[in-house]
């Protein structure tokens, strides 16, 4: 909305609403999309990467996850430029229907048996593809909700983007747990395993209806982004934020992701309650992310509850991994880890206001973009193969505890480092914000 003047005014609270659910449907279906391949990771080995040793099967599945974060950091700057050339609704259009491509290549595709290696090309090819929408996601939808708001909202606003992510994997944990439960391992290695892709490719002609009619959280300016300015102009920014991602995408990818496989594979739980636990942490996710972000706007520095989420999950990682591997019951190890992802997977609305905030407007969606990026390629996206790789070789089931408790270091690091911004913030629209004292 343009006030007389050409200044754009705050969106009604009605506006706001639709905002809110047209980014947290859209991304969470970008979301469900892209990583509900996790949670069908052991049969994909076995259907698209036969080996003699099913370890290497799954070694090489778990790759080919890790392979469409690759092209994240090209989506981001591929899909950023349309962004911001056309309209971030025309970028994240174009991020849905890559996505929903990949999905659906990735539903109908023959296995190996069928038309032999050219069915391991086409998984990698369409996880590239799955990768590219995903990389397009975060700078452009994080920037609209953080200006969509005032200094006091900022955080709870940007926070539904990373809860609509725990709605994501609550959704797709929830799919694989109930055709784990009502079919037979023969169905699930037939037919089965392709139910959760079917359901991610019919949702995207409904993301595509809510994105269209989202209304324009700022206003559409041409801007022409050079990604070599960015590193040159803010490098401290940028090296401090990459490593302020290792914490939470070593998290989510280990605790969330990779946890349905490990407790198989690793500890031999039952698959169903092994995707159980995926469901209550995508669910924990969804509800806690808003609830901590409220509190970090009450708050003058951003750092100041991630610090403290930072040392207690640092503090028990190791005694969480102890107890599972120690024989707790099943119900005991559903509250262990839906308890740590509530401790470690809090912050994506405080992370990515203060990433954001040490940007100027212009550069908000740009800098976050190969923030996020670069950050979930180092440290998120090859963390099961690297976590599976290093039992195998290692023998101990403690790995993930050691996994996340350097990811953490990494993180305590880069936020130490981070340039907190303390000056009046510009807004999109040339208006002046003034952190409260």
């Amino acid at each position: 909305m343009q006030t007389a003047a050409g200044i754009k005014a705050q969106p009604s609270s009605a506006e706001l609403r639709r905002i809110v659910i047209a980014i947290v449907i859209g991304n969470g279906f970008v979301a469900y999309d892209f990583t509900v391949y996790s949670f069908s990771a052991v049969i994909i080995g076995k259907l698209f990467f036969p080996s003699d040793n099913p370890a290497a099967s799954l070694l090489l599945s778990l790759a080919t996850f890790g392979a469409g974060f690759v092209m994240r950091p090209l989506g981001a700057l591929m899909i950023g430029h349309i962004a911001d050339s056309r309209g971030r609704k025309a970028g994240l259009t174009v991020s849905l229907t890559l996505m929903t491509l990949g999905t659906w290549l990735i539903a109908c595709l023959p296995g190996y048996g069928s038309i032999g290696p050219a069915a391991a090309v086409l998984m990698v090819l369409a996880r590239l593809m799955q990768g590219l929408a995903a990389g397009g996601e975060i700078g452009p939808v994080s920037a609209s909700l953080m200006e969509s708001a005032g200094y006091r909202q900022r955080c709870f606003m940007v926070s539904w983007r990373g809860a609509s992510q725990g709605a994501a994997a609550f959704a797709a944990a929830l799919v694989g747990a109930s055709t784990t439960a009502l079919l037979s391992p023969a169905a699930m290695h037939e037919w089965g395993w392709r139910v959760p892709f079917v359901l991610g490719g019919l949702i995207g002609p409904v993301g595509w209806y809510l994105r269209r009619r989202m209304p324009a959280a700022a206003p559409r300016r041409r801007v022409r982004l050079s990604p070599r300015r960015i590193f040159v102009e803010h490098p401290r920014a940028l090296v401090c934020g990459i490593l302020m991602m290792a914490a939470p995408s070593v998290s989510i990818y280990v605790t969330v992701f990779y946890m349905p496989a490990y407790l198989v594979r690793t500890l031999h739980r039952p698959p169903a309650i092994s995707l159980l636990t995926a469901c209550l942490s995508g669910l924990v996710i969804l509800v806690v992310t808003p609830l901590i972000a409220r509190a970090a706007d009450r708050l003058a520095s951003r750092k100041t509850l991630q610090y403290a989420s930072l040392w207690a999950s640092l503090a028990v990682a190791w005694l969480v991994f102890r107890a599972l591997t120690q024989g707790a019951g099943d119900l005991a190890a559903l509250i262990i880890i839906s308890a740590y992802v509530a401790l470690a997977v809090n912050n994506a609305g405080a992370s990515s206001v203060l990433m954001m905030e040490a940007f100027p407007a212009q550069r908000r969606a740009a800098g976050l973009s190969v923030i996020y990026s670069f950050g979930v390629v180092l440290f998120g996206g090859f963390s099961p193969f690297l976590v599976t790789w290093l039992i195998n070789r290692t023998g101990d089931p403690m790995v993930p505890a050691w996994y996340l408790m350097g990811a953490t270091v990494l993180t305590l690091i880069g936020l130490k480092a981070f340039p907190e911004q303390v000056a009046p913030v510009a807004c999109v629209d040339g208006c002046v914000v003034h952190p409260p004292a």
